[in-house]
Parts: C-alpha cells; structure tokens; sequence
C-alpha cells in the first residue's frame, strides 16, 4: 500500500490543497483510501498556526516526520510538495532516503542551483510583501494573484481563503521565519529517490527555469505547463495528477 504525503508552501495549510486530493485520488482509479494521502501542516501554518514556525527547512522536515509518527502513518512515502514544501521532501529525502519511495517536487528552487533574482522574481515583492498585511480579504487576494495565472477565474476560493485565514492565522513573525528558511536552504548532492519535477510557464513567484535547471542538474525527470502558474494544483490539478501517474507507471516498467 502506497501512501503519500502532501506538503504545501509558505504560509499555507492543509486546506489549501483545495479538490486536488480527490482529483488525484481519481486519476489513480480510486486505489487511493482517505488514510493512504495525508496532507500535514508545516509548523506556525493551519491547525499549527500556534506554534512557531522554524528557521530552518530541516527541522520543519523532522516536525512532518513527528507529526506523522503520532498520526500512526508510517513510512515509506511518496512526496508531493510544492514551493517551501518542496525543499522540505528535498531535506527529508536527502537525509532519510529509506523513508522515501519518491519525490514529485511543484514549482520549488533550491541554493546553489538558483540564483536569488529567478527563486523569487523581484516582479513579485509587492504581492510578497502584502502577505505580511494581517489576514483578511485584501492578503488572500494578494497571494491568490501572486501564485495562480488564472486568478479571476478563480476568484471563488477567496472566501474559503479568507475564512481559513481568519481562523488560522499565519503571524507575520512565522511568515518572516518561513521566508529565512527558505532562503537559507541548500542543497547540492542529489537525493538518492526517483525524482519528478514540475513548473508553470506562468509562474510569477518563482521562475520556472528554476525547476528545469534543478531537473538538469539531477537528471531528474521533468514536464512544464504552458499555461499554469505557481500553485499548480489550484491551476490545473487534473495535468499534475496526469502528468505522476504515468511518470510512476514509466518507472514501474524500467524496473520490470
């Protein structure tokens, strides 16, 4: 039995997977239970909106694997992760590769691959800055347009977005601690797990040369969207699902 593990980016929670699980559930012909795919916070983000969140990405790393443990969900796992949540499984794949069947990374950059221009475009620092406004209406919004390249279509999570927000609250000082985590994370040597990575064309947070220059370097799989942005799941959650089917069927064959 399979079990996955979904991991989101800065200052978002679990719910913010929106109908992604069950689109991914569905592409996999409903071989997935409910308990097989586990959507985990990052510390100071949703249900753990009350701690303090690390300034490290490798201890946000072992506080998943806490987390998990006390859940009763054990390993292997397949990653899924997206942005920061990206190079969380990248730590957690590089430092624990027995725990780690495979590695799909969203729309993440890493040190020393990246430059800083391209692992946070400088187009994107007004909308990056507005995440530290308290939460509400106006930094949902801000963060809805930052991450989807389809934002007025998709205007209708804004109030799900707001609400969450309102209950959960990501403080600016963990949104400031994420932001450092992020920053200072690297990682050289290739984790030693099967490696799928994919990026929007229409990113603009992170570029997508990012995730192509990473593949490259890694010899790791990889497949772009022409028209997705940041948050690949909100934009085209069906293509992602699509797209680690039959990159897990591929590799099924080749050791077959």
């Amino acid at each position: 039995m399979t079990t996955w593990v979904f991991l989101r980016g800065l200052t978002r929670e679990a719910r913010h997977w929106g109908d992604f699980p069950t689109r991914f559930r569905a592409a996999f012909a409903q071989a997935l239970a409910p308990g097989d795919l586990l959507t985990p916070d990052l510390p100071g983000n949703g249900r753990r909106f009350m701690e303090t969140s690390s300034c490290s990405v490798e201890a946000m790393m072992e506080a998943c694997r806490r987390d998990l443990r006390e859940q009763g969900a054990k390993p292997p796992y397949h990653l899924l992760a997206l942005s920061l949540g990206g190079m969380v499984a990248v730590a957690w794949a590089a430092r624990h590769p027995e725990e780690c069947r495979a590695a799909v990374l969203l729309s993440t950059s890493l040190r020393p691959w990246n430059s800083f221009q391209q692992r946070l475009r400088p187009s994107a620092y007004p909308a990056l800055l507005r995440q530290l406004l308290p939460s509400g209406a106006a930094r949902e919004q801000a963060i809805l347009e930052l991450t989807s390249a389809h934002a007025k279509e998709l205007r209708h999570v804004l109030p799900d977005w707001t609400a969450w927000a309102r209950e959960c609250p990501v403080s600016r000082r963990n949104t400031l601690r994420q932001l450092l985590a992020a920053a200072r994370f690297s990682a050289v040597a290739r984790p030693n797990v099967p490696l799928l990575i994919l990026a929007g064309e229409r990113d603009r947070m992170v570029h997508p040369h990012c995730s192509q220059r990473l593949a490259q370097a890694w010899n790791a799989d990889f497949a772009l969207h022409p028209s997705a942005g940041h948050d690949l799941p909100l934009d085209d959650g069906d293509w992602v699902a699509r797209e680690v089917k039959h990159w897990l069927a591929d590799n099924q064959r080749g050791k077959t």
